[in-house]
């Protein structure tokens, strides 16, 4: 410890031999004791393992190079890493770019969540800082950092909205709509199988079995900075064996008679992938495609509160509703844990509640009391 010159101390931390070299690093603070505390966080953080001989580097330029050498490799999904890049560009880089990679603090991060609000909705900016928790535990797993600061910042809550379900009468008249249009069985199977619009325009005729009345879920289609790229489901469980009810076995077979009448008229400009729901020449769909085209059917139902992913939620609660076990729609479902299908569909268990608390009346004879 010396004082370098009037009111400046120096600590040097010795970091051994590097590259055939020996390193030290040097802090310096206004007081002997601030250099001792400085100089005591450099041999806590070697202690730790952190790369202290790296040459400092901003928080943009480690998360340039987690995008590029490391999810880039690591097996992350291509439409993740869209929605990776997506935070990075937008708001992780504008708003913390500049700030040192190991000089970030738990306060700068909660000052940034802080200034996005109202600027983007409570689930956005949770997803943003999601992005920088997993890029700051990358860089913390590499000994780029002693910890993971993101881990200590708070984003805002996310406020329980109950969703609206669709009722049976309204999924009659829906369904009424449907009919006759060219992708009427892709969304009846929505409705039927609570399949995801990417499991859904991912399937091919290899993973159905008609007689046995069943399908298997084995790949999806993604839309990915590459274009439209077939990709594995989302977990383990999403790959998984569904039976099919007899509406949806009907809906597979007239979409295997439409598209038989779309590939004759297609002819040699058909691609031939097999897939169960296809462009009018054989081709992968457009997913945006498949929305708009839901949402002027829906209009015509009168139903313009309703979205495509809400026919999953519909085949939830219509289960559930009818006493199905939670694990069991789980399972169909392809969640990861039956806490996400608790949590998403929470809105049917009181009602069952209540015909539990009813069963007992009938059991114990009580029907007559008040």
């Amino acid at each position: 410890m010396y004082e370098q010159r009037p009111g400046v101390w120096a600590a040097v931390v010795d970091l051994g031999w590097i590259d055939g070299k020996r390193k030290r690093k040097y802090v310096y603070a206004k007081s002997e004791a601030e250099a001792v505390r400085k100089r005591d966080e450099l041999r806590r953080q070697l202690q730790l393992g952190v790369d202290l001989s790296a040459q400092p580097r901003t928080l943009e330029a480690w998360l340039t190079e987690w995008l590029r050498d490391v999810k880039a490799h690591d097996g992350t999904r291509p439409s993740t890493l869209v929605r990776y890049r997506l935070a990075v560009s937008k708001h992780l880089v504008p708003g913390l770019g500049r700030v040192k990679l190991d000089r970030l603090t738990p306060r700068d991060v909660q000052r940034f969540l802080s200034g996005l609000r109202g600027k983007l909705a409570p689930a956005s900016i949770i997803k943003v800082h999601a992005v920088l928790r997993v890029a700051l535990a990358d860089a913390e797993r590499m000994d780029l950092i002693p910890r993971n600061v993101a881990k200590a910042a708070k984003p805002p809550a996310l406020g329980r909205t109950e969703r609206r379900a669709l009722t049976p009468e309204e999924a009659k008249t829906l369904l009424s709509v449907l009919t006759g249009d060219r992708l009427e069985s892709l969304f009846v199977l929505a409705l039927a199988t609570g399949l995801r619009r990417a499991e859904l325009l991912g399937l091919r005729w290899s993973d159905i079995d008609l007689p046995g009345r069943a399908l298997f879920v084995r790949q999806t289609l993604q839309r990915t900075d590459r274009g439209l790229e077939f990709v594995p489901p989302k977990t383990h469980r999403s790959a998984r064996p569904l039976p099919l009810s007899a509406l949806a076995v009907r809906a597979l077979e007239a979409q295997r008679v439409r598209q038989a009448k779309e590939r004759l008229a297609a002819g040699e400009v058909w691609s031939d992938l097999g897939l169960v729901f296809a462009s009018t020449i054989g081709t992968a769909m457009e997913p945006r495609n498949v929305n708009r085209r839901f949402e002027q059917l829906r209009a015509a139902a009168g139903l313009d509160w309703l979205h495509l992913h809400d026919l999953r939620h519909a085949f939830a609660t219509f289960l559930l509703d009818q006493g199905e076990e939670l694990r069991t729609v789980m399972e169909l479902l392809g969640h990861s844990t039956i806490r996400m299908t608790a949590d998403t569909y929470g809105h049917v268990l009181p009602a069952r509640a209540r015909q539990a608390a009813s069963a007992i009346d009938r059991i114990l004879g009580q029907e007559g009391l008040a």
